[in-house]
């Protein structure tokens, strides 16, 4: 590893082990393109405060710009999204029996049941006050726990399988004795520092404590919670800030968006399926509405998403021609049935930009006999009327409390974005 990836490297490191939620994921980001002189705005002022580089960031959901400085005939985007899979903590989250005190909590997405189990936990999220103020909050000590059963109690459970029953046998341990209503939120309210009166409603998970860190003889593997899919938006905000001060068509606009709620199908005000891209795009537009429709003919949107690696103990499960592996570069992701919004006009634009920058790249279609899941591709491409390319890394333990990539191909993906949105 050279020393200018083993540096990048470390910046995608501190990226994942601050992004324990969406929230705190979008905060991070901008404060690094803060730092790089990005500035903020929102939607009620954007008209009338509208920088040339500037952003949104609220809750889940960023959105950054860097405005061409002649009226945009084009748009290049990159979008990603803030969530992971995890366990959510339920509103009236007080349980338990038999002496054990437990935490009621919601699976949000797809996970993977048994990579949670005997793990530390800890919370974090954000929770809305009365009065409409927001508190971010991060408890980093080992809160809770999800216990499995001794295997002297499930004697064939090796042979036959783990069966969990998402409802009865993921709810996390948090202490002993009987449990009283109001406890767990009378302890996040001493965690803010607020009555338990102030609070209206929270929005907090469990996450691993398990801090990201490189893995292998070599260093050659990546560890960490949540790459899927901090990942893409640690090389989106790395690419807009690297192309910045690149001379670049004075009439193309980069754009950055990080959805929320994509592992849940994004309908929502802060997910792809909603209208806020939309209202950006018009803003940084500015031109009649003919117009602006040409624009998004002319414009191309780089859906980053990560992609399976072939599996070296599952190889049947992978479409035997296609097998992407870690540090070979980014992943083209291929659907016939529209699961990825790749076409070969879209794809022919990315790879175009792997070549001018110098890195190599892979392609992904998945095996017939086993769907792929989707993106936001095909959502913003249906929305918008955009061409978009579906591309990510490659990983191991997609959807895992904990998962596994090279080392090397966010820094690439980085360096891919850079050059698509300086050319």
């Amino acid at each position: 590893m050279n020393a200018t990836t083993a540096l990048a490297t470390n910046g995608l490191v501190q990226h994942l082990d601050a992004s324990v939620s969406p929230a705190h994921s979008v905060e991070y980001s901008a404060q690094r393109l803060r730092a790089a002189g990005w500035i903020d705005t929102s939607f009620e002022n954007i008209q009338i405060d509208f920088p040339q580089r500037g952003m949104i960031a609220d809750s889940g959901l960023l959105l950054a710009w860097n405005a061409s400085t002649q009226k945009s005939r084009k748009f290049h985007i990159v979008g990603a999204h803030t969530d992971s899979p995890c366990l959510k903590v339920k509103p009236l989250p007080d349980s338990g029996s038999f002496g054990w005190k437990q935490i009621g909590v919601e699976v949000y997405g797809g996970i993977l049941n048994n990579s949670w189990l005997d793990r530390d936990l800890g919370i974090a999220g954000r929770v809305v006050l009365r009065d409409g103020t927001v508190r971010s909050i991060r408890i980093d000590d080992p809160i809770a726990r999800i216990p499995q059963l001794a295997i002297h109690l499930d004697r064939d459970v090796n042979d036959r399988g783990l069966v969990l029953d998402k409802q009865i046998h993921l709810a996390p341990i948090w202490g002993l004795g009987q449990y009283r209503p109001g406890e767990f939120a009378e302890f996040i309210a001493s965690r803010i520092d607020v009555s338990v009166r102030d609070m209206a409603m929270w929005d907090l998970g469990l996450f691993d404590l398990t801090m990201a860190s490189l893995l292998g003889s070599d260093q050659s593997l990546l560890a960490s919670g949540r790459l899927d899919n901090q990942v893409s938006c640690w090389a989106a905000t790395e690419g807009l800030i690297d192309s910045a001060d690149v001379v670049s068509p004075s009439d193309t606009t980069t754009v950055i968006a990080l959805f929320d709620h994509e592992e849940v199908g994004s309908e929502s005000t802060h997910g792809a399926a909603g209208p806020r891209l939309a209202w950006l795009l018009e803003a940084l537009h500015s031109g009649s509405r003919s117009d602006f429709h040409e624009t998004l003919s002319r414009s191309h949107c780089i859906s980053a998403d990560n992609a399976h690696a072939i599996h070296p103990n599952y190889p049947d499960r992978h479409e035997p021609s296609h097998r992407p592996l870690p540090n070979l570069g980014p992943v083209l992701k291929m659907n016939a049935n529209q699961r990825y919004a790749t076409n070969p006009e879209s794809a022919a634009v990315f790879l175009r930009t792997c070549g001018s920058a110098s890195v190599p790249h892979q392609i992904f279609v998945s095996k017939n006999s086993i769907p792929c899941g989707s993106t936001i591709g095909p959502i913003t491409s249906t929305q918008l009327g955009i061409p978009t390319v579906d591309v990510g890394i490659a990983q191991l333990s997609m959807h895992s409390a904990r998962e596994l990539c090279g080392a090397l191909d966010p820094s690439m993906l980085a360096q891919v974005i850079a050059h698509y949105f300086s050319e």
